[in-house]
C-alpha cells in the first residue's frame, strides 16, 4: 500500500500545485505589461529627441528590447484589425472588390522607405512637442511591413468559405455579428495563425530599417533592437552585432514557444473536415494555460455576460427578416449612396495628390527617367526570379511538414524560428562574405531577396496543406493515388488559394527587400547595383523627393500589370474551381 500511494499522493499534490504556480505566473506577466505600458507612456510624452545615442553595452540590450518589442507589438495589433476590416469590405463588396484588391496589391509592394518621408512628418506634425509623433511614425512604417499578407489571406479565406456553409448560415438566420464568430473567423483562423508569424518576421524587417533612417538633412534614431544592430554593424563592433543577433534570436524563440505554438495547436480545432484527425498538435503552453483556473474562468464570465445578451439580441431582430439568396444582391438605396459619396471624396483626394505630384515630378530630367526604367527592368527580373526560386523548395517542404506531424515537430519550430528572425539582421554578415569572395551586389541581391520571400510562401503552403480535410486525405490513400495523381488531385487544388496568397504577399517582400539587397552601407563602405530599390534608398538618404516619388510610381505600374494580368485571374480560378464543397 505505502508503495502506490506515494506516487499518488504526489500526483494530486501536483495537481493542486500546478494552477496555483500558473495563475501566479499570469499575475506576474500582467505586472510586468502595466509596468511596460506606465514606463513607454511616460517616454512617449516627454520632449522630442530625435537622436537618441545608442550604448553598445550589453546592459541596454533589455532596454532596447523592450522598446522594440512594444512597437512591433502594436503594429501587429493595428495590422490585425485593419487586415480583418479590410478583407471583410473587399469579400463583400463586389462593386468595389477589385478596386480594394488592386490597391492593397500596390500598397504592399512599396517598399517600407517610400512611406517613410510623408508617414513620418505627417505623425511629427500631428503631435508636435512630444516624443509620441516619432514613435507612431515608426509604428505605423512597421504596420506598412506586417498588415498586408494578413489583409490577403483573410480576404481569401472569406472567398473560400464552402457554399453550404454560407447556406447553412443564412437558413439559420445567423445576423453578421453572429456569422463573423461562428463561420468566418473560424474558417479564417488557421491562415491568420501561420500569416501572423511572417507577419511579425515583416515587422522586424522593418524595424530594423525605421528604427535609425536619414531623411534629407534630418537625421532620426530611435533606442530599439533595430538601431543596435545598425549601428554595431556600421562601426564594424562584431561583438554587439552578435548580441544584437542572439538577442533578437531568444526573443523569437520565446514568442515561438509562448504564442505561436500555443496558437498553432488552438488553431488545428477549426480545420474544415468530416472525420477527426488521430494526429494532433500539441504544445505543453498551450495545456498549461488550459490548467489555470484564472484564465478559464474570468474571460469566460466576462464573455458570457456580453456574448448571450448580443446573440439573443441579433437572433430576435433577424427572426424576420427575410432569407436572401447566396447569390442576391442585399445593396439598397442607402448602400449606394454612401459608396457613391465614398468614390467622390476618393476621387477628390487622389486628383488633389495627383496634382501636387506631377508639379514634383517637374524637376525629373530625361537622364534620370532612363536610369529609373533600367533599375525598374532589373529589380523586376531579380523579384521574379527570387519568387521562382523560393516556390521551387517551398511548395514540396510545406506540404510534406503540413502532411507529416512527425516531421512538422521537428521542422516546423525550426522554420518558424528562422522566418521570424527579420532578413535585415543577416543583411550585414551576408555583405560581408560578399566582400571577401568579391562579388557584387548584381547577382547577390536575389539571395538577399530570398531571405526576405521565401517564408511568405512556405508558411502559406503548410497552412493549406494542414487545412486539407483528413477524410480526402485518407479517400487518396484508400483508392491507391499515384504520388502524380495526389499532386494534381489533391494536394496542389487544396494549397491553391493559399499558395497564391503566399505569391502575391512574396512578391510585395522581394519589393520591400530590394531596397536592401540593391544598397548597402557596411562601415565606410558602399555597396550598390543597378536597381529601383537602389534608386529609392539613394534619393531617400539624399531627400530627392521627385525621384522616390517617380520610383513608387513605376512600381505601382509594374504591380497593377501583374495583378491584372496574373494574380487577379488566379484569384478568381482560386475562388470558382478550387474551393472545398461538400
Amino acid at each position: 500500500m505505502k508503495r502506490t500511494f506515494r506516487p499518488l499522493a504526489s500526483t494530486l499534490v501536483m495537481r493542486s500545485t500546478w494552477p496555483v504556480f500558473i495563475d501566479a505566473g499570469v499575475a506576474a506577466l500582467g505586472l510586468a505589461i502595466f509596468f511596460t505600458i506606465v514606463h513607454m507612456s511616460t517616454y512617449w510624452m516627454q520632449a522630442p529627441v530625435p537622436m537618441v545615442p545608442i550604448s553598445h553595452s550589453m546592459r541596454a540590450l533589455p532596454t532596447y528590447a523592450a522598446y522594440s518589442v512594444v512597437r512591433i507589438g502594436i503594429a501587429y495589433i493595428l495590422s490585425l484589425i485593419f487586415a480583418v476590416s479590410y478583407g471583410y469590405l473587399a469579400a463583400y463588396n463586389p462593386r468595389v472588390e477589385a478596386w480594394m484588391i488592386a490597391a492593397l496589391d500596390i500598397l504592399q509592394s512599396i517598399p517600407v522607405l517610400s512611406f517613410l518621408p510623408p508617414v513620418v512628418l505627417a505623425m511629427v506634425a500631428l503631435i508636435p512637442g512630444h516624443q509620441l509623433g516619432i514613435e507612431l511614425g515608426v509604428i505605423l512604417l512597421i504596420f506598412t511591413g506586417q498588415v498586408w499578407n494578413l489583409a490577403f489571406s483573410f480576404y481569401t479565406s472569406l472567398k473560400t468559405i464552402p457554399r453550404e456553409m454560407q447556406e447553412a448560415a443564412r437558413v439559420f438566420r445567423y445576423s453578421a455579428w453572429q456569422r463573423f464568430w461562428q463561420l468566418e473567423m473560424p474558417f479564417a483562423t488557421i491562415g491568420l495563425v501561420w500569416n501572423s508569424i511572417v507577419s511579425v518576421a515583416g515587422g522586424w524587417f522593418a524595424l530594423i530599417a525605421c528604427e535609425m533612417f536619414t531623411m534629407g538633412d534630418r537625421n532620426f534614431q530611435l533606442p530599439g533592437l533595430g538601431s543596435y544592430l545598425q549601428t554595431a554593424a556600421s562601426s564594424g563592433d562584431l561583438r554587439a552585432l552578435l548580441a544584437g543577433l542572439g538577442t533578437v534570436i531568444l526573443i523569437v524563440v520565446a514568442t515561438d514557444q509562448l504564442v505561436w505554438r500555443p496558437l498553432i495547436a488552438w488553431s488545428d480545432k477549426f480545420k474544415f473536415e468530416q472525420v477527426e484527425s488521430d494526429d494532433r498538435i500539441v504544445s505543453p503552453i498551450l495545456e498549461l494555460i488550459r490548467r489555470s483556473p484564472l484564465l478559464q474562468s474570468l474571460p469566460h464570465r466576462i464573455w458570457s455576460r456580453v456574448e448571450e445578451p448580443l446573440y439573443r439580441r441579433f437572433a430576435a431582430s433577424h427572426r424576420k427578416a427575410p432569407l436572401q439568396a447566396i447569390d442576391e444582391d442585399g445593396g439598397d438605396a442607402r448602400a449606394s449612396l454612401r459608396l457613391w459619396a465614398l468614390a467622390v471624396a476618393v476621387f477628390a483626394a487622389v486628383s488633389w495628390g495627383a496634382w501636387q505630384g506631377l508639379m514634383l515630378l517637374r524637376g525629373i530630367s530625361w537622364s534620370e527617367m532612363g536610369m529609373l526604367l533600367e533599375g525598374a527592368a532589373a529589380t523586376f527580373l531579380r523579384v521574379n526570379a527570387s519568387l521562382l526560386i523560393s516556390a521551387l523548395w517551398t511548395i514540396p517542404v510545406g506540404v510534406a511538414i503540413g502532411f507529416n506531424p512527425r516531421l512538422a515537430r521537428l521542422v516546423q519550430p525550426l522554420a518558424q524560428i528562422m522566418a521570424s528572425i527579420p532578413a535585415t539582421a543577416f543583411f550585414p554578415i551576408l555583405l560581408i562574405g560578399l566582400v571577401k569572395l568579391g562579388g557584387g551586389l548584381g547577382i547577390g541581391s536575389v539571395a538577399l531577396m530570398l531571405l526576405g520571400t521565401q517564408w511568405y510562401i512556405l508558411f502559406n503552403v503548410i497552412a493549406g496543406a494542414m487545412s486539407i480535410p483528413s477524410d480526402l486525405r485518407e479517400a487518396a490513400s484508400l483508392y491507391r493515388f499515384t504520388r502524380w495523381q495526389r499532386w494534381t488531385t489533391l494536394i496542389l487544388p487544396g494549397i491553391f488559394p493559399y499558395l497564391i496568397t503566399g505569391m502575391v504577399t512574396a512578391s510585395g517582400g522581394a519589393w520591400n527587400a530590394s531596397v536592401f539587397a540593391e544598397y548597402s552601407h557596411l562601415g565606410n563602405q558602399t555597396l550598390s547595383t543597378i536597381g529601383l530599390g537602389a534608386q529609392i534608398d539613394m534619393a531617400t538618404d539624399q531627400g530627392r523627393f521627385p525621384m522616390l516619388l517617380l520610383a513608387t510610381i513605376l512600381i505601382s505600374l509594374m504591380v497593377v500589370s501583374m495583378n491584372r494580368l496574373v494574380w487577379r485571374r488566379l484569384y478568381h480560378l482560386a475562388e470558382s474551381r478550387f474551393k472545398l464543397e461538400g
